[in-house]
């Protein structure tokens, strides 16, 4: 993988390049880094992985806090793309809210787009991204052991228990991420935003587009991804395994989208 920085607004942003071929910028999700991407990326399709890890993730800068929103990020990202030729634009779950929006503002900018387990339709704070915002106040209020604690006796927990095992497994590794107040801050504003579209100018994207979801997974629900599929006139809807029930076919099944949505790009 290579490594590349990106200035911006005063900021070090780091991209990864992963292969060889036209741009696909593929962006992770939230609290995430290049490498969520690259498990599930296809070789040998004539893309190359690119990602902006966001600000305050993987090994970019943070910047102040209140610029934690995804807005914001995706400002940085079309800043990035601009000196691009017309790449794919995709992303998972916060990446796809940022692709979503990149698709809605600068449609001349890309020639695909592809959204992945999408935990927003329009809507800001969605009652699915709870969980996040519930996490990230039990950090702003105590140690991260005693907020482990809290939430681990929370009805939280316990519905993501038996509703999404993926999604309280990737809860609990927010209590171990460093540094405390920007997962915080990014647990927080994130989860009380979204992308900031309309249903109106997502039914206007015109540029062939993939949706991907999957069932046990509440903080992503699939149906966002049919509601979004829906939506957008030149949408087609994959459905894959979740990682609650098999990480192994869940990124078996992401690739082998992926890989036919890009393969009758050419």
């Amino acid at each position: 993988m290579a490594r590349l920085t990106y200035k911006t607004s005063g900021l070090s942003l780091s991209v990864s390049e992963q292969g060889d071929g036209l741009p696909f910028v593929f962006q992770h999700g939230l609290c995430g880094d290049a490498d969520q991407l690259i498990q599930v990326f296809p070789e040998d399709t004539g893309y190359r992985c690119v990602t902006i890890e966001c600000r305050g993730h993987g090994q970019s800068e943070t910047g102040p806090l209140d610029g934690l929103s995804i807005p914001t990020f995706t400002d940085d990202v079309a800043g990035y793309i601009q000196h691009l030729d017309r790449p794919v634009i995709g992303g998972i779950s916060m990446g796809a809210a940022i692709s979503l929006r990149i698709a809605v503002r600068w449609p001349h900018m890309i020639r695909a787009l592809i959204l992945a387990r999408p935990a927003w339709v329009t809507e800001d704070a969605p009652k699915s991204a709870y969980p996040n915002f519930f996490v990230g106040q039990l950090l702003s209020q105590y140690e991260p052991h005693e907020a482990l604690s809290r939430f681990e006796a929370s009805a939280v927990a316990k519905d993501l228990a038996e509703h999404g095992p993926d999604n309280l497994s990737a809860a609990r590794g927010f209590f171990t991420r460093e540094p405390v107040t920007v997962t915080s801050a990014l647990l927080t504003s994130i989860a009380m935003g979204g992308p900031g579209v309309t249903e109106d100018e997502i039914r206007k994207i015109s540029v062939p587009t993939l949706v991907i979801g999957n069932n046990r997974d509440p903080v992503h629900p699939v149906s966002y991804a049919r509601v979004l599929a829906e939506m957008i006139p030149n949408a087609s809807f994959v459905e894959i395994t979740s990682k609650s029930d098999s990480v192994e076919a869940y990124r078996h099944d992401f690739k082998s989208a992926l890989e036919k949505f890009l393969g009758n790009l050419n």
